[in-house]
């Protein structure tokens, strides 16, 4: 067996709602000490290919959030392919019915989480995707996976709230430092999890950075990281020596066009966008007819402008809702 874990993020420019990585996690049967992530990337973009058949679907169910989402065209594209691979992972449940019941198959806490959080917890889901179509795919899901020698194992998130990412920046973080040590983390720990098997690590590039060993090193506890090549396209590394303990983590540009790293992003932007839904409908309720925003750059100026005075008598200070750059 060959484990497969994709990392992404969501939220990672706004500065107002939270930063959200997410995490997928795949088995591929039958595969060798040293795997190949090339092979590993058609097989998985195979089996994805015959979900979307068995489910009737056009095209395959995990994509790069950005192309399955249009701001003001609704969540359904995202919530359909998160949901049903939610409900997948642990024996097939179904999928959760509120953002509390999301919140706990991703394991998502609840350190720093502001007042508005409440409210996604209560979501009912699904919010806007048919739920039949849900469940078509779930089943989908079940049933071709393991005809291709592949199974989701786990999906995970977790999300740093405005005031955790400022602190984070208080203890000399910049924000490619805190998106680089969440994804780590998390990729860490799902990997220590599951430390008999080999295992690919395939994560987005973080902005800029080329150079990963250190954190690599850092996060995985080892001082034994290899460093397979740095280019503007890819980093790779090697952490521990060959065989069934190895690790090779790649930090890619357009790493969404893989599977595990496409269901990564829509997780990580599904969980961003029903939190930001969240913020609005709080913020809307102290002060009607406040415009909605999705909390990047421009457009937050303009809401923290129009709200400041609601929020000051709410109690809060501004460090609590805005995220510093």
């Amino acid at each position: 067996m060959t484990l497969v874990i994709g990392i992404d993020e969501a939220g990672y420019g706004p500065n107002l709602g939270p930063l959200v990585v997410a995490a997928s996690v795949w088995r591929l049967e039958n595969d060798g000490d040293a795997p190949d992530p090339e092979e590993a990337g058609a097989r998985l973009a195979r089996a994805a290919a015959a979900v979307a058949t068995a489910a009737g679907l056009a095209r395959i169910p995990w994509a790069d959030s950005k192309k399955l989402h249009t701001p003001g065209a609704g969540l359904a594209p995202l919530e359909r392919g998160v949901l049903a691979a939610v409900g997948t992972v642990g024996g097939g449940r179904a999928g959760p019915v509120d953002g509390a019941g999301l919140a706990e198959r991703l394991d998502i806490g609840a350190d720093g989480a502001p007042a508005e959080w409440s409210r996604f917890l209560g979501t009912r889901l699904p919010a806007d995707a048919d739920p039949g179509d849900v469940e078509r795919l779930r089943a989908a899901i079940g049933s071709e996976l393991p005809r291709q020698g592949v199974a989701l194992a786990a999906l995970a998130a977790r999300v740093v709230h405005p005031l955790g990412f400022n602190r984070l920046l208080d203890d000399g973080l910049n924000k490619s430092d805190i998106l680089s040590r969440l994804s780590l983390e998390l990729a860490a720990g799902l990997r220590a999890a599951r430390s008999a098997e080999p295992a690919l690590v395939w994560c987005d590039r973080h902005g800029g950075r080329k150079a990963y060993a250190p954190l690599v090193g850092r996060h995985f506890d080892t001082p034994q990281v290899r460093t397979l090549g740095e280019s503007p396209e890819k980093s790779r590394y090697q952490v521990g020596g060959p065989g069934a303990a190895g690790t090779w983590i790649d930090f890619t540009v357009g790493g969404e066009e893989r599977v595990p790293v496409a269901l990564a992003s829509m997780t990580a932007k599904y969980v961003r966008e029903l939190a930001m839904r969240a913020f609005n409908d709080h913020w809307g309720a102290l002060l009607p007819g406040l415009v909605p925003t999705a909390g990047y750059p421009v457009d937050a100026r303009r809401w923290l402008d129009a709200a400041r005075d609601t929020v000051e008598a709410a109690g809060l200070p501004v460090g609590a809702l805005w995220r510093r750059a």
